[in-house]
């Protein structure tokens, strides 16, 4: 018997963020368009295509993958061959295949396509549905338990399909074809609002309008949404923000805001078109933009920058449509220091007798996520904090880190596993400071191992002794690298760009523990992806107290002054009247004994000391608020700097006596701020300067949380730019220490290379 024919066949592979995001019914439609016949199917590779057709209309096909994919999808790169095989007498999609320990990508959660919202108005199964969404948006990440990514391995489990969506999920042409968390009003997940001694409200519209009265009363509301749940009041209200503060346990941080829509947020901000790009995007991130009112001091304790987000589940929609007010505070639902809550049991436990009302639904939160933050700087989205929308997004490095398990850092804790040569970052886990947020990291890490067939053979943490992630890493009891906390901020940066060469690092940030066992944070370095050369950092100045400066800028400031002026305080300082006077006195012994009074040469503590000592903030509420004050106070059209001298060591002492001197001499803070921070600017850059002069290097990386700082950065980046280097600060990954785990995978992957 004779075999049929073969004719040739165009095989595409395709590899990036391309599953679970309605990839494959976007290839048929394609192949449809063109005329063209084949197959489609998800591969542990990527998904692979198999296409028969005129040659000018593959190539049409072709040129249309990149620019008419699925909005939330990603191509990373596309392998092309030809074969001959049968002739195909249609295109179809065929079953997923598994042939080897490579993993499929799991997509972050997306915000609501305007379809959907249609839906919500007109579809008869669907209307006013709040959990409504399709092949092109809702929940991925927050509800997967394992891969492949299928409705069994999701929270979506138990909630079985009508026959109306189980008709939709199995048409090719619809749109939600093989969207896992289909539903509708008949079988889906439902909301349920309880009030302390009411009865339970279940119906949708008699839900939002309890909302609505309670908001529009001064009330707070806890609401369980995508990655858990969030507490809500009226953003215009200064009793409901002073409440909301007190259920916090948060005393002066700015709380994020959730404008209607893009017209009334332009109404109360300035917004840039790449900061209007940013909040319309399907992640829907906080964005920090300039305010263009005064709020009231309870939300933004008079910052001139708001943290502001659009609505990115079709329930925000229909509460701002129930609601007067143009503006919802939506803070994460914890109290500080804790992750964000996603259980209903421990909502009730905690917020039942502070709130006013509590929204819960019941499709389970298998993993939370946060709200993302965004900042723009030099027109570019940088990322603040990681989590919705972003996590488990991989970033692709050039590096092969399979096995390798990174711990991250102490604060804004992120961890990362590497697989092939994909960094997949976790979700913002927080700061690792109690138990609560160090279970929240090892359940995640088990999710991890999990979703993607994971298994740690080497770890890699920061060298600090005392981090929890430190002391996690060492009992593994696997093989171990520690890296130094400000290289691996370096090569954070560099392995997002995929460099792979000698740099000149610059690392500015808070606190990180040097290989002299002190204090460093402001590291000018000769860096490569395994190694590094200290050329520069500032002066190491005694700082009483350790760890609680960060709550006391005053105490930096105290230090600076008895480091700068020979050991005397000077009496005439405005903020040391303001200062427990027993207390002073008790931190101004310690200096001179040299008791709890660790050397730091850290920027971060230098921020501290200049804004408290131009009187900003003596006593910070939250983390790095003396410095964000600093900043929000420069005048931006001063220009001068305070005498400086470059050195090995960068003494501030002049700088400290110029400032005394301005203080004395009335010279405004908005001036002495702009003064200080142009000083750094050009020290850093004279620097910068100086090693490029010896070593003929060009290339400079950006990194540490300093950098966080605009007025900073942008200043920095314009004068480096300006003479011709090329400058890298990272985008995908926090320049905090939210991208320290990046850093750490990049070092060990690049240590294990060599060593083989």
């Amino acid at each position: 018997m004779n075999s049929k024919p073969k004719i040739k066949t165009t095989r595409l592979t395709i590899q990036g963020l391309i599953q679970g995001v309605g990839f494959r019914p976007f290839i048929y439609r394609l192949a449809s368009l063109f005329q063209l016949n084949g197959i489609v199917y998800n591969h542990t590779s990527g998904v692979v295509v198999h296409i028969q057709g005129k040659t000018e209309n593959i190539n049409q096909f072709i040129a249309s993958l990149e620019t008419q994919k699925p909005r939330a999808s990603d191509i990373y790169k596309i392998e092309k061959d030809i074969f001959e095989t049968e002739a195909y007498k249609e295109f179809s999609i065929k079953k997923s295949k598994v042939t080897s320990d490579e993993i499929t990508q799991v997509s972050p959660d997306i915000a609501v396509c305007d379809a959907c919202l249609e839906d919500l108005k007109n579809q008869p199964h669907r209307l006013d549905y709040p959990f409504t969404n399709c092949t092109n948006c809702g929940p991925r990440f927050s509800i997967i338990e394992n891969i492949p990514y299928d409705r069994p391995l999701t929270s979506m489990k138990n909630f079985i399909m009508c026959e109306t969506c189980a008709m939709e999920y199995k048409s090719i042409l619809d749109r939600r074809f093989h969207a896992q968390p289909v539903a509708c009003n008949k079988c889906g997940p439902s909301y349920t609002l309880l009030q302390s001694e009411q009865k339970p409200i279940t119906e949708i519209k008699a839900i939002l309008n309890r909302l609505s009265e309670i908001i529009e009363n001064s009330g707070i509301v806890a609401i369980r949404g995508l990655g858990g749940y969030h507490l809500a009041c009226n953003a215009f209200n200064a009793v409901a923000l002073k409440k909301l503060r007190s259920v916090k346990e948060r005393d002066g941080k700015p709380f994020a805001i959730m404008f209607k829509n893009i017209a009334i947020a332009r109404k109360y901000a300035q917004i840039s078109e790449v900061e209007e790009e940013a909040l319309l995007s399907w992640q829907r991130p906080i964005v920090l933009v300039k305010s263009q009112i005064r709020f009231p001091s309870e939300l933004a304790n008079h910052l001139t920058t708001l943290g502001i987000f659009l609505p990115y589940l079709p329930f925000h929609f229909q509460l701002f449509d129930a609601i007067e007010s143009e503006a919802l505070v939506m803070t994460s639902g914890n109290i500080s220091d804790c992750p964000i809550i996603i259980d209903n049991k421990e909502a009730l436990n905690v917020f039942s007798s502070k709130v006013d009302a509590i929204l819960q639904h019941n499709r389970e939160i298998v993993n939370r996520v946060d709200d993302s933050v965004v900042q723009i700087i030099d027109k570019r989205p940088r990322l603040i904090r990681r989590s919705r929308g972003f996590a488990p997004a991989p970033v692709r490095l050039k590096l092969n880190m399979e096995g390798i398990f990174a711990t991250g850092a102490e604060l804004s804790n992120t961890f990362g596993i590497g697989k092939g040569q994909q960094a997949i970052l976790s979700q913002h886990i927080g700061d690792l400071k109690n138990l609560e947020t160090m279970e929240f990291f090892e359940q995640s890490l088990h999710r991890f191992k999990k979703l993607f067939e994971f298994t740690p053979k080497h770890v890699v943490c920061d060298m600090h002794p005392e981090y929890l992630s430190t002391k996690f890493a060492e009992k593994l009891n696997i093989p171990l690298i520690k890296t130094q906390h400000h290289h691996a901020h370096v090569v954070s940066t560099m392995a997002e760009y995929g460099l792979d060469e000698q740099v000149i690092g610059v690392s500015y940030d808070g606190t990180g523990y040097g290989t002299d066992g002190k204090i460093w944070g402001s590291e000018i370095m000769l860096a490569t992806l395994n190694d590094f050369e200290r050329k520069y950092h500032f002066e190491y100045v005694p700082i009483p107290g350790g760890d609680s400066v960060a709550k006391e800028p005053w105490r930096s400031a105290v230090g600076y002054l008895k480091h700068s002026f020979e050991h005397q305080l000077p009496k005439e300082i405005a903020f040391l009247k303001n200062i427990d006077q027993q207390k002073l006195n008790l931190i101004t012994l310690a200096l001179e004994k040299g008791i709890n009074t660790p050397e730091s040469c850290s920027a971060g503590r230098l921020f501290d000391a200049v804004s408290a000592l131009i009187g900003i903030c003596s006593h910070a509420t939250y983390h790095a608020e003396a410095p964000i004050l600093l900043e929000h106070s420069v005048a931006q059209q001063v220009k001068t700097t305070y005498p400086i001298k470059l050195s090995s060591t960068i003494s501030w002492k002049d700088t400290i006596k110029s400032i005394v001197n301005d203080l004395n001499n009335n010279v405004s803070t908005p001036i002495i701020s702009a003064k200080f921070h142009n000083s750094v600017i050009a020290v850093t850059f004279e620097a910068v300067k100086k090693i490029h002069s010896e070593t003929g290097i060009n290339t400079v990386v950006l990194s540490g949380g300093s950098f966080q700082n605009k007025y900073l950065s942008e200043n920095l980046l314009d004068l480096l730019l300006q003479t011709g280097y090329q400058v890298y600060m990272s985008s995908q990954v926090p320049v905090n220490d939210g991208g320290i785990a990046l850093g750490q995978l990049a070092i060990a992957a690049k240590k294990l290379t060599l060593c083989v």
